[in-house]
């Protein structure tokens, strides 16, 4: 069997074809609903070390992708520097996140993730000049307005948990921002169809800006950290569903486009409801359930009207500063464009 009976099987086998998306976007839900129920044990271990913790995740994927890159012995198709600004972003991100964990409870952090949404949008229109229907729109704004409960819950109408709640939300909210430009970053940077180059220099940079920041933001907390199995477990277990989740998520951008990858991410927040009535056993606000009921109405509202808004430009051989569609828009690439590489 050849290249191209291999290519004519799988395009008229749509629902295989599905199904298999479906199944790899939950495995990418699966490893991030994991990065927050062990960023959230941590937490709860009395470490306070977001930047540590991202330490180990951009190691691992040095290490594991940087070999594979060297091993090609080719040049970088993406300029070095492009690199360290979407490793800067992608650092922010994580530890504004990860920092929000000790001050909010796993679920505030999970639901308010999907400000992402919210921002890629914002930032698709202002920067990029992308167009969006009313339709979608209007889905953005529903989803906004089912994350604005989450805030309701945790200023105390349906106790949201956590010591200071509101300020773990501004956290999260904020590392949203850093998340949107890093999710616009790499989605340029996976259509020059080489996603371990993607992967091993998100390492490699983010290794050296976590690096960098380490000794001026927590080397003091460092320092009074006691030790012990569980915290070590806690910041593997974070280190390697780390490494699955940014292994998973260029393929599934390149295969998918953003808007599957988006909807599957969603289920990620009842993963985390999961973790927290069975790990933590806590009490879930019914807010949150009618909260994740209206974002999942919102997104579905903005995936079914979306629509070709922006043609993506060719970036076989263009140049690295070509404006490209982002994860507000259509798929990354085409289906045939996916199976000729």
């Amino acid at each position: 069997m050849n290249w191209c009976t291999i290519k004519s099987w799988w395009r008229s086998h749509g629902g295989l074809r599905t199904s298999y998306l479906l199944f790899l976007g939950q495995l990418v839900s699966l490893t991030l609903a994991l990065m927050s129920f062990t960023s959230s044990l941590i937490a709860s271990l009395g470490v306070d070390a977001p930047l540590t913790q991202s330490l180990f995740i951009y190691l691992t994927l040095a290490l594991a992708y940087g070999s594979l890159l060297l091993y090609r012995r080719q040049g970088l198709r993406v300029s070095w520097y492009w690199y360290v600004l979407l490793a800067f972003v992608d650092v922010q991100g994580n530890y504004f996140v990860n920092k929000a964990y000790q001050f909010s409870s796993i679920t505030s952090v999970t639901l308010l993730d999907c400000w992402t949404v919210a921002w890629v949008l914002v930032l698709t229109w202002i920067v990029l000049g992308t167009r969006y229907s009313k339709w979608q729109l209007f889905g953005a704004v529903i989803c906004v307005t089912g994350l604005g409960l989450v805030l309701l819950s945790d200023a105390g109408v349906g106790g949201g948990g956590g010591s200071k709640p509101l300020l773990g939300d501004a956290l999260v909210i904020l590392g949203t921002i850093f998340f949107a430009m890093s999710n616009v970053g790499e989605e340029f940077c996976v259509k020059k169809k080489d996603r371990i180059e993607v992967v091993s220099m998100i390492g490699v940079f983010g290794f050296l800006v976590t690096l960098c920041e380490i000794p001026f933001i927590e080397l003091k907390h460092l320092e009074s950290v006691s030790w012990t199995t569980s915290i070590v477990l806690a910041f593997a277990g974070y280190a390697m569903s780390g490494l699955m989740f940014y292994t998973l998520v260029p393929y599934v951008l390149k295969l998918s486009g953003a808007t599957m990858l988006n909807l599957s991410i969603l289920t990620a927040d009842m993963w985390a409801v999961v973790f927290r009535i069975f790990f933590y056993h806590q009490q879930v606000d019914w807010l949150y359930y009618i909260s994740f009921s209206i974002v999942v109405v919102g997104l579905v509202i903005y995936s079914v009207t979306e629509k070709d808004s922006n043609p993506v430009p060719s970036l076989e051989n263009g140049d690295a500063n070509v404006p490209y569609q982002v994860l507000a828009g259509e798929n990354a690439t085409s289906e045939n464009e996916f199976l000729a590489s």
